[in-house]
């Protein structure tokens, strides 16, 4: 997605001519770059390459100003400026300048989160929002050579930097060799605890210690911290004596919702915007008074927009039940009260839906932990910890609902044609989400259990 909105960026300069070669044609590549640089009749080079002080780049867009000066334009997929943006546009702009090159003006071209698509094709010099970053990059640019020298000593090395890992191994991206540098690290290492600030990291390393284990009964912890410090320490799980009380509201009878939704950059249909949470399929488990577990369930056709049929189906099969709704965070009363905004003559049977949810996860975070189900409160860490023979394992195609997006983004937006290919899909889109609200039904049951045990 983020090349296909580097190509849309192409539109704002029409006439631009486009540097093809391959990364390892990048002296053919530099030789077109200057002649298509020399040639006034081409307002704009895309993908223009250049080289200078042993540094090759690739410019998004070089944009022809008046009086022989050009525009350095970065094109980002993402919303917003962010900090490490001018970092990667200072060294283009440090190659530049040694090329010779004259740069006016320097540009981020993003997503404009505020535009809304209108009838008809999108207009995309709104679109994109333009950013001057001249002056942040000539902040950047003052101490670029300087830091130089240290990055080709570490690019140049034959062995691994020596590097403690921490925060900078997850920003602003997580480093692919995160499991190689931790692997000999305890599986309950200090790190991994939740919500542990900075300071009491470093005071615990100070002292020698890498196991939350082996954190001292009187080191302060917040209470869910040491909860979790005495479980893994035991082995024994922890549940709150008033658990009973906790799960009063949430039945059974119960029904557990779970939505999938989409999040296109360049949005699909009128009246949405880019990076628009668009929900596309819900999945409904109804645990009755006698025990029965019945599964409706909908997935759009990814022909259109989705969100009419989606809440129109989600009311009648809901209007048939009256118990509480177990969703598993706030996610889906998120989406609920933005469809009751897009369809106010849905407002009210949705609104008497969001009124029912009430929310699992407050629970787990608060009332109950299991050693094994690590340091995350996703349903797809509790679920398999909290009930052994449940599993995601076995789900190849979708396993998450960052895929099952992806997934569906590619039949609403017709790249995929294979009827085989969207089959495939959509088998898997339903197997997935029936995956999440079954993991409802199955970590409520033992949650049941569990509280009786301690009511005793």
């Amino acid at each position: 997605m983020g090349q296909e909105i580097g190509r849309k960026a192409h539109l704002l300069f029409p006439g631009g001519a486009e540097i093809t070669e391959q990364p390892w044609e990048h002296a053919q590549a530099v030789a077109r770059t200057a002649a298509l640089m020399t040639d006034g009749s081409v307002p704009a080079v895309f993908e223009a390459a250049f080289e200078y002080d042993d540094i090759r780049i690739r410019v998004d867009v070089m944009e022809r100003l008046p009086a022989g000066a050009w525009g350095l334009r970065e094109v980002k997929s993402s919303s917003r400026l962010k900090d490490h943006y001018i970092d990667d546009i200072a060294l283009q702009a440090y190659v530049l300048r040694g090329a010779g090159v004259a740069v006016a003006s320097i540009e981020l071209l993003h997503v404009n989160t505020a535009y809304v698509r209108g009838v008809g094709s999108i207009i995309w010099p709104a679109f994109f929002a333009r950013l001057d970053v001249g002056d942040a990059v000539a902040e950047a640019l003052a101490d670029l050579p300087g830091r130089l020298p240290a990055i080709r000593v570490c690019l140049d090395a034959n062995t691994l930097p020596e590097a403690e890992p921490g925060l900078q191994c997850h920003s602003p991206y997580p480093c692919e060799f995160w499991d190689r540098c931790t692997a000999h690290r305890p599986a309950d290492w200090v790190p991994y605890m939740p919500r542990l600030s900075q300071v009491k990291a470093e005071e615990l390393k100070a002292h020698g210690i890498e196991a939350i284990s082996a954190i001292p009964p009187d080191f302060h912890l917040t209470a869910r911290q040491a909860i979790i410090r005495d479980a893994i320490a035991t082995g024994r799980p922890f549940v709150a004596p008033d658990l009973k009380r906790l799960l009063h509201a949430y039945g059974p009878p119960a029904c557990y919702l779970d939505f999938e939704a989409m999040m296109p950059p360049i949005p699909l249909y009128e009246g949405t915007r880019p990076y628009q949470a668009i929900p596309f399929q819900w999945s409904l488990h109804v645990l009755a008074d006698d025990g029965m577990l019945h599964h409706p369930e909908f997935l759009a056709e990814g022909d259109g927009d989705p969100r009419r049929a989606f809440a129109e189906t989600l009311i009648a099969a809901l209007s048939c039940f009256d118990a509480p709704i177990v969703v598993y965070s706030p996610y889906e009363q998120t989406r609920l009260r933005e469809l009751a905004e897009t369809f106010p003559d849905l407002r009210n049977p949705l609104t008497a839906i969001t009124g029912r949810l009430v929310d699992l996860l407050p629970i787990m975070r608060s009332a109950i932990y299991f050693p094994n189900a690590g340091f995350s409160n996703s349903i797809k860490s509790v679920g398999p910890a909290l009930c052994p023979d449940f599993t995601y394992e076995d789900l190849d195609d979708i396993a998450d609902g960052a895929t099952a997006a992806a997934a569906f983004l590619q039949l609403a937006s017709g790249r995929l044609t294979l009827p085989e290919e969207i089959d495939r899909l959509r088998a898997a889109l339903r197997v997935y989400c029936q995956r999440d609200t079954l993991a409802m039904v199955e970590v409520h049951r033992v949650l049941m259990r569990l509280a009786e045990r301690s009511n005793d």
